[in-house]
Protein backbone atom coordinates (compact mmCIF):
# COMPACT_ATOMS: atom_id res chain seq x y z
CA UNK A 1 0.00 0.00 0.00
CA UNK A 2 1.28 3.50 -0.89
CA UNK A 3 0.20 6.87 0.45
CA UNK A 4 1.13 10.33 -0.81
CA UNK A 5 -0.80 12.91 1.29
CA UNK A 6 0.21 16.30 2.58
CA UNK A 7 -1.59 18.50 5.12
CA UNK A 8 -0.14 21.88 6.03
CA UNK A 9 -1.28 25.04 7.79
CA UNK A 10 0.63 28.21 7.03
CA UNK A 11 0.54 31.64 5.47
CA UNK A 12 0.45 32.37 1.75
CA UNK A 13 3.99 33.66 1.17
CA UNK A 14 3.69 35.04 -2.37
CA UNK A 15 0.91 36.23 -4.62
CA UNK A 16 -1.01 33.57 -6.52
CA UNK A 17 -0.16 33.33 -10.23
CA UNK A 18 -3.02 32.11 -12.43
CA UNK A 19 -2.19 30.72 -15.89
CA UNK A 20 -3.95 28.75 -18.59
CA UNK A 21 -2.48 25.75 -20.38
CA UNK A 22 -2.56 25.55 -24.18
CA UNK A 23 -5.69 23.41 -23.81
CA UNK A 24 -7.40 26.10 -21.69
CA UNK A 25 -7.12 24.43 -18.29
CA UNK A 26 -6.54 26.80 -15.34
CA UNK A 27 -3.38 26.38 -13.24
CA UNK A 28 -2.22 28.48 -10.31
CA UNK A 29 1.03 28.47 -8.41
CA UNK A 30 1.69 30.01 -5.02
CA UNK A 31 3.78 29.58 -1.89
CA UNK A 32 3.04 28.81 1.73
CA UNK A 33 5.34 29.43 4.68
CA UNK A 34 5.17 27.24 7.76
CA UNK A 35 7.02 27.96 11.00
CA UNK A 36 8.70 25.58 13.40
CA UNK A 37 9.49 26.65 16.96
CA UNK A 38 11.56 24.81 19.55
CA UNK A 39 13.75 25.38 22.58
CA UNK A 40 17.41 24.50 22.11
CA UNK A 41 19.63 22.72 24.64
CA UNK A 42 20.54 26.09 26.24
CA UNK A 43 16.86 26.95 26.82
CA UNK A 44 16.78 29.56 24.06
CA UNK A 45 13.70 29.72 21.82
CA UNK A 46 14.47 29.02 18.17
CA UNK A 47 12.31 29.44 15.09
CA UNK A 48 12.69 28.48 11.43
CA UNK A 49 10.45 29.13 8.43
CA UNK A 50 9.97 26.50 5.73
CA UNK A 51 8.72 27.60 2.32
CA UNK A 52 6.57 25.28 0.20
CA UNK A 53 5.71 25.54 -3.50
CA UNK A 54 2.12 24.69 -4.39
CA UNK A 55 0.07 24.27 -7.55
CA UNK A 56 -3.66 23.80 -8.09
CA UNK A 57 -5.68 22.98 -11.19
CA UNK A 58 -9.12 23.73 -12.63
CA UNK A 59 -11.88 25.35 -10.60
CA UNK A 60 -9.81 25.12 -7.39
CA UNK A 61 -7.07 27.20 -9.09
CA UNK A 62 -9.63 29.89 -9.96
CA UNK A 63 -11.01 29.97 -6.41
CA UNK A 64 -7.54 30.13 -4.84
CA UNK A 65 -6.59 32.98 -7.19
CA UNK A 66 -9.74 34.89 -6.22
CA UNK A 67 -9.59 34.49 -2.42
CA UNK A 68 -6.11 33.42 -1.18
CA UNK A 69 -3.97 36.55 -0.90
CA UNK A 70 -0.41 36.96 0.38
CA UNK A 71 -0.39 36.70 4.18
CA UNK A 72 -3.64 34.71 4.45
CA UNK A 73 -3.65 31.77 6.88
CA UNK A 74 -4.68 28.59 5.03
CA UNK A 75 -5.04 24.85 5.47
CA UNK A 76 -4.09 22.80 2.39
CA UNK A 77 -4.49 19.12 1.57
CA UNK A 78 -2.73 17.59 -1.39
CA UNK A 79 0.06 15.35 -2.59
CA UNK A 80 3.77 15.72 -3.31
CA UNK A 81 4.96 15.81 -6.91
CA UNK A 82 8.49 16.28 -8.24
CA UNK A 83 9.12 17.93 -11.60
CA UNK A 84 12.39 17.27 -13.42
CA UNK A 85 13.78 19.07 -16.46
CA UNK A 86 17.02 19.88 -18.21
CA UNK A 87 18.07 23.39 -19.20
CA UNK A 88 21.38 24.45 -20.70
CA UNK A 89 22.76 20.97 -20.03
CA UNK A 90 21.95 21.13 -16.32
CA UNK A 91 19.41 18.88 -14.61
CA UNK A 92 16.89 20.60 -12.35
CA UNK A 93 14.15 19.35 -10.06
CA UNK A 94 11.45 20.92 -7.94
CA UNK A 95 9.16 19.27 -5.42
CA UNK A 96 5.77 20.88 -4.99
CA UNK A 97 2.45 20.20 -3.33
CA UNK A 98 -0.45 19.64 -5.72
CA UNK A 99 -3.44 21.03 -3.80
CA UNK A 100 -6.71 19.08 -3.71
CA UNK A 101 -8.40 21.30 -1.13
CA UNK A 102 -7.77 24.67 0.48
CA UNK A 103 -9.53 26.23 3.46
CA UNK A 104 -9.13 29.90 4.36
CA UNK A 105 -8.66 29.97 8.13
CA UNK A 106 -9.02 33.73 8.54
CA UNK A 107 -12.19 34.58 6.65
CA UNK A 108 -13.39 38.14 6.12
CA UNK A 109 -17.07 38.78 6.84
CA UNK A 110 -17.75 39.60 3.18
CA UNK A 111 -16.46 36.23 1.87
CA UNK A 112 -18.95 33.45 1.20
CA UNK A 113 -18.95 30.45 3.54
CA UNK A 114 -18.36 28.10 0.58
CA UNK A 115 -14.76 29.28 0.23
CA UNK A 116 -13.86 27.51 3.47
CA UNK A 117 -14.68 24.19 1.83
CA UNK A 118 -12.63 25.06 -1.26
CA UNK A 119 -15.74 24.94 -3.49
CA UNK A 120 -18.19 27.38 -4.97
CA UNK A 121 -21.87 26.65 -5.07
Amino acid sequence: MDLNRVQIIGNVSRDVELKSTEKGQQLCSFGIATNQSWTDSKGKKQQRAEFHNLVAWGKLAEIINKYAKKGAKVYVEGRLQTQQWEKDGLKHSRTEIVADNLILLERKQSEPETIQRGKEE
